[in-house]
C-alpha cells in the first residue's frame, strides 16, 4: 500500500503509474484540459490501477449524458476486476469502488454520502472529496458541500498539496449559503496557496456577482484571465461570469463579443456550456438586445438531445433553447420525457416530480404556477435542479417573467424578496418588475 501526494493509499506500485494519476488528479483540481490523457497513461502502465478506474466512471457519470453512462459502467467493471487483481485493494480504493456502484445505479446522493462517510476520519483526502463536491453540486446540495468542505479545512494542512483546492471549494460552499464575507476571505486564501485553483477563482467571482460588485468582478476575473483561460471548457463559465457582469453594466456589445470570442466558441453539446449560452442568450433577449442567429447554434444541438433526461438541469436548458426558435415538435418531445421521467426512480426522477416537470411548463409557455402555494413550493424546489445559485437564477428570473404576464404582481414580489436574499437587486430583474408594472396599469 502506498500513499500518493493527495493522500489516497493505492495498491499499484507501479511509478509510472503513480505520477500519471498524480497528474490526472491535479488536472481534475485545476480543470484543466488532460485529465482524460492522464488517465489513459495511467492505465496503460497499470491496466489494474483500482482507483483509476474509479476516477474514469465518475469523470464519464458527471458529463450527464445518456451515452456516457455505457462508458461508466465499463469502467466499474474495470475496477471491479482490478480490485480482484489487487487483493481486494485498500480500504480507500474499495470506498471508491463502492460509491462509483451507486452513482451507476442513478444515485449520486447516495455515491456522495459512502464517499463523505468513507473518509470521515481523513476528510481532507482530496480525490474523493472533490469528486463527492461535483456530485453534490450537480444535486444543489449546498448543505452537504458546506458539511464536507467544514470538515476538510478543520484538517487542513497548510503545505499539504491539496490545500488550496480543498478552500476554494469551501468557499464555494460558503458562497452558496449566502455566507460572502467568509466565501470571499476562503476564496482569496485559496488562490494565495494554489494560483492555479480555478475553483477558487470561481468562488471569489460568485461573490462579486451576487453582491452587485460588478467592477471588482469584472477587475478579478480579468486579472485571473492567465490562469482561468487555460482551463478546459470550465474556462468558457468564467467567461460567462464576465459577461453576466457586463450584462449588469448595460455594455451589451461587450456581452456579445465575450459570447462569440470566449463562451460559445466551439459548437460544444456539453450540458454546461449549454447553460452558459441558452442562459446567456435568453437575458440578452429580455434585456432587448439582438442576438442574431447564435440562438440556432445550441436549438440544433438541443433538439439532437430532446430525449436525454439524464440531468434534469441539462435537459430544462435544452427546452428553453427550443423555445427560443420556436421548436415546437422538440419542445413537445422534451415535455413529454421530463414528465415520464418523473415517473421513475433515482435522484433525477425525483428532480423530475419535483421541480422538472412543472419547471418545464414554464418554459414551454404552457402555463405559469396557479396559485401562490404552488408558485412558492417551485421556488423553493428550485436548489434541487442542481448547479449554482447564479445559474439557478435563469430559473428564477423565468418564472418571475411567467407569473408576470399573467398580470401577478404580488407574486413577482414575492419571487424578488426570496431572490435577494443571495442576490443583489439588478437591471434585468427591475425591468420584469417595471413590465408588471405596465401591463397592470395598461
Amino acid at each position: 500500500m502506498k500513499f500518493d501526494a493527495y493522500d489516497l493509499a493505492t495498491s499499484s506500485d507501479n511509478p509510472m503509474a503513480l505520477r500519471a494519476f498524480e497528474t490526472a488528479v491535479f488536472e481534475l483540481a485545476t480543470h484543466r484540459p488532460n485529465t482524460g490523457l492522464a488517465l489513459k497513461a495511467t492505465l496503460a502502465a497499470d491496466p489494474q490501477h483500482i482507483a483509476g478506474h474509479a476516477l474514469k466512471g465518475f469523470a464519464n457519470l458527471i458529463l450527464a449524458r445518456s451515452e456516457m453512462s455505457i462508458i461508466a459502467a465499463s469502467a466499474l467493471e474495470g475496477a471491479r476486476a482490478a480490485l480482484a487483481a489487487n487483493a481486494g485493494g485498500t480500504d480507500d480504493e474499495r470506498i471508491l469502488v463502492k460509491a462509483l456502484e451507486v452513482a451507476v445505479d442513478g444515485s449520486f446522493s447516495r455515491a456522495a454520502d459512502i464517499l463523505d462517510c468513507g473518509y470521515e476520519d481523513r476528510p481532507a483526502t482530496f480525490l474523493p472529496f472533490k469528486i463527492s463536491q461535483a456530485l453534490r453540486f450537480m444535486l444543489g446540495d449546498a448543505a452537504g458541500m458546506l458539511k464536507a468542505s467544514t470538515r476538510a479545512v478543520q484538517n487542513l494542512d497548510a503545505g499539504g498539496r491539496a490545500a488550496g483546492f480543498l478552500l476554494g471549494c469551501h468557499a464555494f460552499a460558503l458562497e452558496e449559503h449566502g455566507r460572502y464575507a467568509e466565501a470571499l476571505d476562503a476564496g482569496q486564501r485559496a488562490v494565495a496557496l494554489q494560483p492555479d485553483d480555478s475553483w477558487g477563482l470561481h468562488a471569489v467571482s460568485h461573490v462579486f456577482e451576487m453582491r452587485g460588485d460588478t467592477s471588482e468582478g469584472i477587475d478579478w476575473l480579468e486579472g485571473s484571465r492567465k490562469a482561468w483561460s487555460r482551463c478546459n471548457n470550465f474556462s468558457f463559465h468564467m467567461a460567462w461570469h464576465l459577461a453576466l457582469l457586463h450584462l449588469e453594466r448595460g455594455d451589451h456589445d461587450r456581452v456579445l463579443e465575450i459570447y462569440d470570442d470566449e463562451i460559445r466558441p466551439q459548437r460544444t453539446d456539453d450540458f454546461r456550456d449549454m447553460a452558459n449560452a441558452v442562459s446567456l442568450l435568453w437575458r440578452l433577449e429580455q434585456s432587448r438586445v439582438h442576438v442574431g442567429e447564435r440562438w440556432m447554434d445550441v436549438a440544433e444541438i438541443a433538439y439532437r438531445r430532446r430525449s436525454d433526461t439524464t440531468l434534469i438541469f441539462a435537459a430544462l436548458h435544452n427546452l428553453a433553447a427550443m423555445v427560443a426558435v420556436g421548436e415546437r415538435e422538440g419542445t413537445a418531445a422534451l415535455v413529454a420525457e421530463i414528465d415520464a421521467k418523473a415517473l421513475g426512480t433515482g435522484d433525477q426522477a425525483r428532480v423530475a416530480a419535483e421541480i422538472g416537470a412543472p419547471m418545464a411548463r414554464v418554459l414551454a409557455g404552457i402555463g405559469a404556477p396557479a396559485d401562490r402555494q404552488m408558485i412558492d413550493r417551485m421556488v423553493a424546489n428550485l436548489p434541487k435542479i442542481g448547479g449554482s445559485n447564479a445559474q439557478r437564477d435563469f430559473f428564477v428570473l423565468a418564472l418571475a417573467k411567467a407569473v408576470g404576464a399573467g398580470g401577478d404582481n404580488a407574486a413577482v414580489s414575492r419571487i424578488g424578496h426570496i431572490r435577494q436574499k443571495l442576490k443583489a437587486d439588478d437591471r434585468l430583474f427591475k425591468s420584469i418588475e417595471r413590465s408588471v408594472g405596465m401591463r397592470l396599469s395598461a
